[in-house]
């Protein structure tokens, strides 16, 4: 086939461009190779036999071009990161999945799979059960409850305690502005793709990690805060009291789901969560990259927090399991695959206090008061 992969020089394209490449086919990578994931232009790794063409996924006149020659497009060029660029979250991310779907129907295309890179985001802070009013999908926990270190999310319905459960694709309930144009991304793709006879799938990746994730980004990454804080001889800070608990996935079993949806008839029109399966909180996960790197510090507690964070998040990956997929790695496999990537990478002395800087000024790091 002849596979269009946008945003195919970055952490999941790229590896999911390698994977389509070994499997034969004509792989076109897109990438506007923009800071600050590409600080360095053009990256070593990219795809060997991949056709790069440098661009703007919102460029109609490039976007026809290209599609006109494609089988199939994954569809992975999004703005990230935890930032108050409410307006560029929708422009990047939704306009330009919109501008795909506008050229197929305009020009008549025959694209027989169309892959969207959503993400957990999209489920805010999942589903709940609450012993006496049942099910509850909580909204933003407000800034009061945050500066009294009051973590927990209450019940919304009686304000009593509440039991995590495993978040399944038919929970939506964004809570910042990347979840809510990831949600609107996966909308837009699997609605249009309906309703004009182009096969979509959308997967919302929980945390994915590994190789090739970029040491840049001011927010995203625990993997990588925690790497270069135990690379660089120091301890991370974990938010909150630690406990926020997350799902983390292998970037080698997001290739594999990458792999299957693009062909599997069942993931047509559907909504998949890929996730690692099992529940870390942030402290337990910090022991995983501290083992790592056997250093006897510990990370540090300080009552900070992260305006906005959702506070529980796992996916239930049962759907995606129903085709043949499961989590096979796990975030052991993931944290030493990393920090071997890192190893001799150059100036990484700045990048923490550079990106901790940046969120401090744009108020996304606030501190309890109590």
């Amino acid at each position: 086939m002849r596979i269009l992969v946008t945003g195919g020089a970055g952490f999941i394209g790229s590896h999911t461009a390698d994977r389509l490449a070994e499997l034969g086919h004509r792989v076109t990578v897109l990438d506007a190779l923009l800071p600050p994931v590409h600080r360095d232009g053009r990256p070593e790794y990219l795809t060997p036999g991949a056709e790069l063409v440098v661009g703007d996924v919102r460029d109609r006149e490039l976007m026809t071009r290209l599609l006109r020659d494609t089988d199939a497009v994954y569809h992975f060029a999004a703005y990230q990161d935890y930032l108050p660029d409410f307006s560029r979250f929708t422009d990047v991310n939704v306009t330009s999945t919109a501008l795909i779907y506008e050229i197929a129907v305009a020009e008549g295309l025959d694209l027989q799979r169309v892959v969207v890179a959503s993400s957990q985001s999209a489920m805010g802070e999942g589903l709940y059960l609450c012993p006496r009013d049942g099910e509850q999908t909580p909204g933003m926990r407000p800034e009061s409850a945050l500066l009294a270190a009051e973590w927990e999310v209450p019940c919304p319905a009686c304000g009593g305690p509440l039991e995590l459960q495993r978040t399944p694709e038919r929970v939506s309930n964004p809570q910042n502005a990347y979840g809510m144009s990831k949600y609107g991304e996966e909308m837009v793709a699997v609605n249009l793709g309906r309703r004009y006879g182009i096969p979509t799938a959308a997967l919302r990746y929980s945390i994915v990690q590994g190789p090739r994730q970029s040491v840049y980004n001011a927010y995203s990454g625990a993997c990588r805060i925690f790497s270069l804080h135990y690379l660089l001889g120091g301890a991370p800070t974990v938010y909150e009291d630690g406990g926020a608990i997350r799902d983390y996935v292998n970037i080698h079993d997001v290739v594999d789901a990458n792999e299957l949806v693009l062909t599997d008839q069942r993931a047509a029109g559907r909504v998949f969560n890929v996730g690692g399966g099992t529940p870390y909180t942030t402290l337990e996960f910090s022991e995983v990259v501290r083992r790592q790197y056997a250093s006897d510090q510990p990370a540090r507690v300080t009552g900070e927090y992260r305006f906005g964070d959702t506070r529980h998040i796992i996916s239930d990956v049962a759907a995606l399991e129903e085709l043949g997929w499961k989590p096979a790695r796990t975030p052991a496999d993931s944290v030493a695959e990393y920090a071997a990537w890192l190893e001799g990478m150059p100036d990484l002395d700045r990048v923490l206090a550079d990106a901790d800087a940046k969120m401090r000024e744009l108020g996304v790091v606030r501190k309890a008061a109590t």
